[in-house]
Formats: structure tokens, C-alpha cells, sequence
């Protein structure tokens, strides 16, 4: 079924933090509960910034051997990358999975690599690799990256438009993604308009439990009940 989202949309669930997002998934589509989401830590390079929210554009690297790709051959390969980002609707995220036996031994991401993704349209990037130059990289550019380290070694580019697999969520090219310092999730297109009105549903119900433990004569008893008045509240 397609779907079709505004940015409106996007923003409005881009007000959420991932987790809550991940909470609200289990709401409107429980088939969905247990998967679809980052599993092990990202370093987050700007944990102070709001979520992210934008359609993967994927890719795999390796970067531990050279390519057998001749200079100009590989200028062509990079070059078609390059389209393959450029090309699409925005908003866009970079999902790239390292490949390599040992992900992160060359950092596809740095500098340069921020900057030329974010002005192709990218808000943003969640890998398994590595990134470097940690302090000049693309401003306002967000980064959840499985390991920080030095070089970049042999690294090239490998496939994209393919199925990636970040940390166990997987992703495939133009899945709808949402992100921030603690991770990532896709999000079904179908499930997005539901997110705002069942974050109130949640709030409301959640909001129950924590005045309960805040009460000063909280017991079991009345933690329980306040649980039970939460799970009880459907609309």
C-alpha cells in the first residue's frame, strides 16, 4: 500500500524521541514489536540534536583491502554513487553497512564525506563502520556511527540501493527511518499519521504510573492500580 506523507508529517513524529517511537510502533502495528531497530550502541556525534527523520538511501563499504577497481574506473563507480544519492525526495538518510569481517578498520565517514552527503540531501547517517575528523565534520549534519577511529584506509564503496543491515535493523533503499541519540527505526509509512494521536494515548497512560511513583505514600498496591487505570485508558 502506498502512502503518501507530507513533511508535515515528518516533523510532527520528528518531535518524538526514538524510543517513544519505538513505544508508539508497538501501539498502531504490534506486528511490529521486537524488530525493525538498531540492537547494539552507536556513538552519536550530536546527541544535543532533535531526531532525524528522512528515507534511507543505502549502500555497503569495505575498506580493510583496495578495491581491484583502476583510479578511473573507480572515479566512475564514485560518480555513480554520487547520482544515486542526488536522485529521489527529501528528506534523505545515509544507511551504510561496513561489510568488511571486522567493520570499522577504515572510516568511510569524515569531513569530506559529511559534507558531500549532506548536500545531496542527507540529514544524516547510521552506520556499523567508522567515522573520523570527529571535529569538522558537516554542521547539523547528525552521526551514529559503530566505532570512531583514525584512518580511512582502503575504503570504497561497494553496492547501494541494496538491502543494508545496521546492528540488526534492516533497511532497504527508501525505507522511512527516525533517529537519534539512542539509535534507529524504521518506521512503517502507514503507521506514521497514527504516531501523533497515540502519543497522547501514551502520555496519558504513562502519566498515571509516574505520579504514582512520585506519590510520597507509594506502595505496590498503588503502582499496580495505577498500571491497571493506564492500561484501561484506549482513547
Amino acid at each position: 500500500m502506498t502512502v503518501s506523507l507530507t513533511q508535515t508529517d515528518l516533523d510532527a513524529i520528528r518531535e518524538i524521541d526514538t524510543p517513544t517511537i519505538c513505544n508508539l510502533i508497538e501501539m498502531v502495528a504490534p506486528e511490529r514489536r521486537g524488530s525493525g531497530y538498531t540492537v547494539q550502541h552507536l556513538h552519536c556525534l550530536h546527541p544535543g540534536m532533535k531526531p532525524i527523520v528522512g528515507y534511507a538511501k543505502t549502500a555497503t563499504m569495505r575498506a580493510r583491502v583496495a578495491s581491484n577497481l583502476t583510479a578511473a574506473q573507480y572515479d566512475d563507480v564514485r560518480r555513480r554513487y554520487f547520482e544515486y544519492l542526488e536522485n529521489g525526495g527529501r528528506p534523505k538518510i545515509s544507511i551504510i553497512q561496513d561489510v568488511d569481517e571486522r567493520p570499522g578498520y577504515g572510516a568511510f565517514w569524515g569531513e569530506v564525506m559529511t559534507r558531500v552527503h549532506k548536500g545531496l540531501g542527507c540529514l544524516g547517517v547510521v552506520t556499523n563502520g567508522s567515522v573520523r575528523d570527529v571535529d569538522v565534520l558537516a554542521p547539523d549534519f547528525q552521526v551514529l556511527a559503530g566505532l570512531i577511529a583514525p584512518s580511512h584506509a582502503f575504503v570504497h564503496a561497494c553496492e547501494w540501493g541494496c538491502e543494508v543491515n545496521i546492528h540488526g535493523m534492516t533497511v532497504h533503499d527508501g525505507d522511512l527511518i527516525h533517529a537519534d541519540r539512542h539509535g534507529a527505526v524504521t518506521v512503517p509509512p502507514q503507521a506514521v499519521k497514527k504516531l501523533p494521536p497515540a502519543f497522547d494515548l501514551l502520555q496519558r497512560r504513562e502519566k498515571l504510573v509516574i505520579d504514582a511513583a512520585d506519590c510520597p505514600d507509594v506502595s505496590a498496591a498503588s503502582l499496580a492500580e495505577a498500571w491497571r487505570q493506564g492500561a484501561a485508558i484506549k482513547a
